[in-house]
């Protein structure tokens, strides 16, 4: 475990302080805990959520549109 000396604004503290006491934590290093683990879960791993699966899985089903010339389906020349 890393120690760390932080320095936070008042407003950061009283968030903080709120999910300490809603998640009935110790400490607000568990607090910090807690916000990053929520990061990382809303955040950094989208990808991994059930409903980004589903929606993946619904696009690979969908049949696909052949295109000879980009241009010509476009009507771009």
């Amino acid at each position: 475990m890393v120690k760390a000396i932080i320095e936070i604004d008042d407003h950061t503290n009283q968030v903080l302080n709120i999910v300490k006491a809603q998640y009935a934590l110790k400490d607000k290093s568990e607090a910090i805990e807690t916000v990053v683990q929520l990061y990382e879960e809303e955040i950094l791993e989208p990808e991994l959520k059930p409903a980004y699966i589903k929606k993946i899985n619904k696009i690979r089903k969908e049949k696909g549109i052949k295109v000879k010339s980009f241009a010509d389906r476009y009507g771009l020349s």
